[in-house]
């Protein structure tokens, strides 16, 4: 069932937007070669209790998984596209790119947020991976907007993306189709389902008020990927690296408000 804000609730999570937004961007300054993924997890948490509110991944148990998810932060390296755990014993090296991943509870309500960063200085390959990814994100949020259904976001991800493969002959840019970016607020994840490929005019009506996470992860090569034996970190078949951008964005009747900024 999609869920309509109330006024009330929306100025709740635009708080709690920013609030994340700041501890991602804190998180990022840290990132360097030489910090373990354990560390950059401690930091989030850290900052995250510190303006009172709580995390919104530790403990948390999807459907299917064997064990709660044991930590703050989803930190994705290379190859790995989300839901990495953090781990003392995994070190950033330079060269490597690295998705951090976040979701944050402020007054009861959730809001969800990644960004992939540079490890120093990145390979020419990577750091356009990293460009059209974020770009593939505000390509979505341009095309989300009251009066338009889910299918307008997925289509405009995807004819960006494929787009961008026509540019670039020697990158396939897959679009990882068995994740997707979801509704949020009173839950972590709520309906609908958003796709980051699709057609035009199909799928949910978007309407004023709807909270959603808008969410493209875009591979170096193929689209497919693979679960670890850990029950959560997804990689790519084929060991090209993954990056994933996402923001919590507010359904109006023009532009869609993005709620994830500082």
């Amino acid at each position: 069932m999609i869920i309509i804000k109330t006024p009330e609730e929306i100025e709740i999570l635009r708080e709690g937007g920013k609030h994340l937004a700041f501890v991602l961007s804190k998180v990022k300054e840290i990132v360097k070669s030489g910090i373990s993924t354990w560390e950059l997890d401690k930091y989030a948490e850290k900052l995250i209790r510190e303006m009172g509110d709580e995390p919104a991944f530790l403990n948390y148990r999807p459907a299917g998984a064997k064990i709660p998810f044991p930590a703050v932060l989803c930190v994705s390296v290379n190859d790995e596209v989300v839901h990495g755990i953090p781990n003392r014993k995994r070190i950033l090296k330079e060269g490597d790119i690295v998705s951090l991943d976040l979701g944050l509870k402020h007054k009861g309500l959730f809001t969800d947020m990644a960004i992939t960063a540079p490890v120093g200085k990145i390979s020419a390959v990577n750091q356009k991976l990293l460009e059209i990814t974020e770009r593939a994100l505000q390509i979505g949020i341009s095309a989300a907007q009251a009066g338009g259904t889910v299918g307008d976001i997925g289509y405009a991800v995807e004819s960006f993306v494929r787009a961008q493969k026509n540019k670039n002959k020697n990158t396939q840019y897959g679009i990882v189709e068995v994740l997707s970016g979801h509704g949020v607020g009173r839950a972590i994840h709520e309906d609908p389902y958003i796709p980051n490929f699709g057609k035009a005019g199909k799928g949910e009506k978007l309407v004023s008020g709807m909270v959603i996470a808008l969410e493209p992860m875009l591979n170096n090569g193929a689209k497919n990927v693979t679960i670890d034996d850990d029950g959560y970190t997804i990689r790519t078949v084929d060991g090209q690296n993954s990056a994933h951008f996402e923001h919590t964005i507010l359904i109006t009747e023009s532009e869609a408000e993005v709620l994830t900024k500082e």
